[in-house]
């Protein structure tokens, strides 16, 4: 913690705030989980947050599709749920959560990279 009492950033590159679509998929032994599509908060190379109705724990590893709107494909990567937050309701949203990618192409990467200094 610095003087102020905050925790330091930890993030190794810098989120920018965006609407992107995205759909995600919980991973898990034997389950049947269905995709949901949401909005990103914001985004970076390395990773994103996004609101959803639903409770996702923390370390939960997700199947993403980022469909980022210059592309014709989308972004898949694999990410770890990092923080989940309850936040207030009235956006159809109950939580923020936040993800790391843990596997992801150098050129997707790249392709986010690319739309974020466009915004």
């Amino acid at each position: 913690m610095n003087e102020a009492g905050m925790s330091a950033e930890k993030r190794q590159s810098s989120r920018v705030q965006t609407s992107i679509p995205v759909r995600y998929r919980e991973l898990r032994d034997g389950a049947e989980v269905v995709s949901v599509g949401t909005l990103t908060s914001d985004v970076s190379t390395g990773g994103l947050r996004f609101g959803t109705n639903k409770f996702i724990s923390n370390a939960c590893r997700l199947m993403l599709e980022l469909d980022i709107p210059t592309l014709t494909k989308p972004i898949t990567a694999l990410s770890k749920v990092i923080w989940t937050q309850k936040v207030d309701a009235r956006d159809d949203c109950q939580y923020q959560v936040g993800n790391q990618f843990m596997e992801i192409t150098k050129k997707d990467q790249e392709l986010i990279a690319t739309y974020l200094k466009s915004l």
